[in-house]
């Protein structure tokens, strides 16, 4: 019983996604797309205070109320960059060559982002850090990009497929 719902489940969704670079690309959107929705790192001043940064910046979290310290918008605006150019690569599939293409160019903005995020961790002029607690998100984007590489090379590999297919011909 539960294989055939098993085989039924695969034969339904067999056309949809098809290859695996394919997978690849929409883990790593689903990962960046989180970031909108976790905390990067927890930071402790020298005063006892509690921040946290995240997507909207560095908010001083207190018990009564928090209050936004720095504006984080590069990091807003290369995560949705990141997220937009992994997106159109999904969809890019029939030209290879120019997802390839595309897909760099969002390794280098989650490069740029996860570098940002560094930055705004360890250089905030209004934070006096006592300690910092850099929270598992925050390799997120490293891990999407990870995940953008492995794709270019199944891509990679579908292209030299169908050109050593056309040299047959």
């Amino acid at each position: 019983m539960i294989l055939n719902i098993f085989n039924f489940a695969a034969n339904k969704y067999q056309d949809m996604i098809q290859r695996i670079q394919t997978l690849y690309l929409i883990v790593a959107a689903l990962l960046v797309a989180a970031l909108f929705f976790v905390p990067f790192a927890e930071l402790t001043g020298q005063d006892g205070a509690h921040y946290l940064f995240n997507i909207s910046g560095i908010i001083v979290n207190s018990s009564d109320s928090s209050t936004s310290l720095d504006n984080a918008w590069p990091v807003l605006v290369l995560v949705c960059l990141s997220l937009i150019m992994v997106v159109i690569s999904i969809f890019l599939f029939k030209n290879r060559i120019t997802q390839i293409r595309i897909s760099y160019i969002s390794i280098s903005f989650l490069f740029g982002l996860k570098a940002l995020m560094y930055y705004y961790t360890w250089s905030s002029n209004n934070v006096p850090i006592g300690g910092l607690h850099s929270e598992t998100y925050a390799a997120l984007p490293l891990i999407a990009a990870i995940l953008v590489f492995l794709a270019i090379r199944n891509i990679r590999k579908d292209e030299n497929l169908v050109k050593s297919i056309d040299r047959i011909r």
